[in-house]
């Protein structure tokens, strides 16, 4: 095989390519846009989807899922904080900040619960046409034990001052967005942050959070979706009227660019599927042996409590009662199971989950430009052969 050379490009050549050189942050951090008819996913896309990585659906057999296969999204660069320097300030509409290393979090009161995350943009590779961001199929997910301290005890210990309606969360991350240069900010109105359970997270799994999930400390606000869980937060300020940064702005549903939008907060009901039987290397469909085939999954609400999980072998024509779990926690997924009688076949499975506010999947996504709250029903194409059949030989 013939050695691979590589050269940097001078500026000057580049801009001769057709590469434009500039400050200019607009014109080097595009806007929001949707894929034109038949586009295909662009080398951007693909450097977001190599950077941030979802969930091997098959993790889903664990209870718990391991930090390295826990999905990931990262919006800029993953800051490199020394631990042992670390501070956290909380200013703003308070009595008196506070200013606080590791040690003194550690010192206070510990709380620790499992939650399970998901991206809003969970889906979005699927709709068309597909807004062009996070190809996320239907992988960005994960379920993890967070200890910390809570974020309520904090804040009383502070003392919130008349007139505060909003906390601020600013995390280490820094980049540029959509051409606005920014710090990764989201706030959450005065009764969301002090609701039970928020909390200011530094372990992960019984362990000291990971570089890549917000070290040394991030915020957790269960049952949210992922764009509130400010990772490498650095800074929480009360202020008095209702945050309107950058990332609350974007993670909205409309339908067209120009409208205000919904925002987004708590995560819709979904059911997910470890896809059974074994994969095709490439399109990743399922071969599976006829007989008894055992369905099972993880099911999960931000609204309530998943009450039912139905499973479809025909692409949701019909549908079949799962047995569902105990969930590991208020915020954390419920294993649901199912035995399937598989003959031989071509079959699409899909599970759907409905939670006790009356919510559920439907078969067919809303689209949104933002590709946002996506929970429709998963499809997993799978061929059934006879039992007694062999494959070839490699």
């Amino acid at each position: 095989m013939p050695n691979c050379l590589c050269r940097l490009h001078s500026p000057r050549e580049l801009g001769a390519k057709g590469f434009t050189v500039t400050s200019d942050l607009e014109r080097i951090s595009s806007a929001a846009r949707v894929a034109r008819p038949e586009e295909g996913i662009s080398a951007d896309e693909l450097q977001l989807a190599a950077r941030n990585h979802g969930l091997p659906l098959e993790s889903l057999h664990w209870d718990i899922t391991p930090p390295g296969l826990h999905y990931l999204l990262i919006h800029y660069d993953i800051p490199a904080i020394d631990a042992g320097s670390f501070e956290l300030l909380i200013d703003g509409l308070v009595d008196r900040s506070l200013l606080l290393n590791l040690d003194d979090l550690r010192s206070r009161p510990q709380v620790s619960s499992v939650v399970t995350l998901e991206c809003a943009g969970n889906g979005r590779a699927q709709l068309l046409p597909r807004p062009v961001s996070q190809p996320w199929l239907t992988e960005a997910v994960g379920t993890a034990r967070w200890t910390g301290v809570s974020l309520s005890s904090l804040l009383q210990e502070a003392g919130i001052a008349d007139g505060a309606v909003d906390a601020v969360f600013t995390g280490a991350d820094h980049g540029i967005e959509r051409g606005v240069e920014q710090d990764y900010q989201r706030g959450l109105p005065l009764p969301e942050a002090m609701a039970e359970g928020v909390m200011l997270a530094y372990e992960m799994n019984g362990a000291p959070l990971p570089p890549q999930h917000g070290a040394p400390l991030r915020l957790i606000v269960p049952g949210w979706y992922g764009m509130a869980h400010v990772k490498w937060l650095r800074r929480i300020t009360l202020v008095a009227q209702p945050f309107d940064g950058f990332q609350m702005r974007a993670y909205r549903m409309r339908d067209a660019a120009d409208e205000p939008g919904i925002p987004l907060t708590r995560i819709e009901p979904r059911a997910l599927l470890a896809p059974p039987g074994f994969p095709d290397f490439m399109s990743r469909r399922r071969v599976v042996k006829s007989g008894e085939v055992s369905i099972e999954g993880r099911a999960w609400s931000g609204w309530a409590p998943v009450t039912t999980v139905e499973v479809s072998v025909d692409g949701g024509d019909t549908w079949h009662p799962a047995d569902l779990e105990p969930a590991l926690d208020s915020y954390g997924w419920a294993r649901w199971s199912w035995i399937w009688l598989a003959e031989p076949g071509n079959y699409v499975v899909s599970a759907r989950a409905a939670d006790m506010s009356g919510r559920t999947q439907p078969l067919a996504q809303r689209w949104s430009r933002g590709g946002f709250a996506n929970n429709t029903i998963q499809r997993v194409p799978v061929t059934v052969i006879s039992s007694a059949m062999s494959l070839p030989a490699r």
